[in-house]
């Protein structure tokens, strides 16, 4: 299929990249260019996000089915193993958020930012960062606040092909302009500059500064996952390495305070379901002291990296059932044991071929891992996310069928379980009748009930416009407008 959003396009780019990556290492502090993106800092039209597909890759190659892509949507919001996209701020009473923003022709991905404002009802203009100079959607923003009220938006690559960058707030609590961090990191006891990095989850307290949870693309091991801190966001240790098992990991992680948990599978490296097409079981690893040292779920310390399939992290065996395993979400009970939400199948393919597909939480109960399965998926990559208060567990997922069937996402469902997932109530159907699919429900860090959830649509099977929405914790929805030409603007109630 032809169109001007082919993701071809994207790759052309990447190999041009390729041969520039090494620039921004010499002048990180050029607040215009950036190789081919750009620091924008200024209002955008409208809340309008980026439309993204992956026809198909590793062993089975493209989808040749009517579903005609393994993932694809409006993937503004995308992927489970970027967060946060949005963070709660008591101080000035803000939600601030970001998205995969794009141009008026759907070319580009821009990194945007807004906020929305408890006190008023209202959303601010967004503000185009950094236009990225790709259209794929992996390259997408995550955001933090820091102690001191500036805002930071981190802006991932997908692989080594693009230069990855940090940027932070001009001033604290305002997203009018940001200016560029020529961030280091530690090599072989030098400070290098840190130019790139993907699948980014980045967390914050006070008294420790940022703990980066990330992938590297590596020669040997492939997608190998790791973490990183930093006291001030600019100065950052040397990358170390959480698990190196098979072709590669995709890990989506959590936080509670101090404790920051990491749920992973791995791609078996072997001819028959391996490969990048395959992920299998589910492992967790955690750290208390904000990656000082690292634990498995019993409290016993790791020995990291992990090299061997069969180890103490190993929350699930998937493999040994030839289940294939996406992870969406990392929560915490009231006593700080991890809750995982995600989602298994039996191959990469949309459609019903590759099902059956099952919703799962796995439940530490600090003596063993309570496993459940709650509601069919009819994609993959049918995200959602998983909330936590005292007895009551609430999760927003699109668990019901969308108008593109078994193509990415679909209509949003409020579902809550009052024992611990072992029952589940659906509690409010929060889309009907959508032009398009919603995708990707994010949870803001230190969430506010009127900014529960975070998602765009789009449609499943062509390029489209996307739109973004949020919720409260009722289960009230609100579109947020195409068009922006004031300073605030009301969201629109559906």
């Amino acid at each position: 299929m032809k169109n001007k959003y082919n993701v071809h396009i994207g790759l052309a780019i990447a190999l041009l990249f390729f041969s520039v990556a090494g620039m921004a290492q010499n002048n990180p502090q050029d607040n215009k260019v950036y190789d081919k993106a750009k620091l924008l800092n200024k209002p955008a039209n409208g809340f309008n996000g980026i439309w993204y597909m992956i026809a198909g890759a590793g062993q089975r190659g493209a989808v040749k089915n009517d579903y005609k892509y393994k993932y694809s949507g409006g993937l503004g919001t995308y992927p489970s193993n970027h967060y946060p996209f949005s963070v709660y701020a008591p101080e000035a009473d803000k939600t601030f958020f970001c998205y995969g923003g794009t141009d008026e022709r759907g070319k580009t991905l821009i990194h945007t930012v807004s906020y929305f404002d408890h006190k008023t009802g209202e959303v601010a203009r967004p503000v185009m960062v950094v236009d990225k100079a790709t259209n794929d959607a992996h390259d997408n923003p995550v955001l933090q606040v820091d102690k001191d009220g500036y805002i930071w938006i981190f802006s991932t690559s997908h692989g080594k092909g693009r230069p990855s960058f940090i940027h932070k707030s001009v001033k604290p609590y305002d997203i009018a302009a940001f200016e560029r961090v020529a961030a280091t990191k530690v090599v072989n006891g030098k400070k290098v500059p840190m130019d790139n990095f993907s699948y980014l989850q980045v967390y914050y307290t006070k008294e420790n500064g940022f703990l980066g949870l990330f992938t590297s693309y590596e020669k040997q091991g492939g997608r190998v996952i790791k973490y990183m801190s930093s006291p001030d966001g600019i100065a950052w240790s040397e990358w170390e390495d959480l698990s190196k098992l098979g072709e590669g990991q995709y890990q989506t992680s959590g936080q509670q305070s101090h404790q920051v948990g990491t749920a992973f599978n791995y791609h078996p490296q072997r001819r028959v379901r391996g490969g990048l097409d395959f992920r299998t079981n589910v492992y967790y690893l955690q750290t208390k002291d904000f990656g000082k040292t690292w634990q498995t779920v019993d409290g016993k310390p790791a020995n990291l990296p992990l090299t061997v399939v069969e180890n103490n992290a190993l929350v699930h065996d998937y493999d040994a059932e030839k289940r294939s395993v996406y992870i969406c979400d990392v929560n915490f009970d009231h006593k700080g044991n991890p809750v995982i939400l995600y989602i298994t199948t039996s191959g990469p393919m949309p459609g019903p071929e590759d099902g059956p597909r099952k919703w799962h939480t796995a439940h530490w109960t600090g003596k063993k891992w309570n496993i459940r399965s709650f509601s069919s998926a009819g994609n993959n990559y049918d995200m959602g996310s998983i909330y936590i208060e005292k007895d009551k567990w609430s999760i927003v997922a699109p668990t019901t069928v969308g108008p593109q069937d078994f193509n990415t996402g679909g209509e949003m469902v409020l579902w809550q379980s009052s024992n611990k997932g072992k029952k589940w109530k659906r509690v409010k159907q929060l889309t009907a009748e959508s032009k398009y699919n919603h995708t990707y429900a994010r949870r803001p860090v230190n969430v506010h009930p009127d900014f529960y959830a975070f998602w765009a649509d789009g449609h499943g099977r062509q390029p489209s416009e996307s739109r973004f929405y949020f919720s409260d914790k009722e289960g009230n929805v609100y579109r947020l407008p195409e068009r922006v030409d004031t300073p605030f603007v009301k969201p629109e109630k559906l």
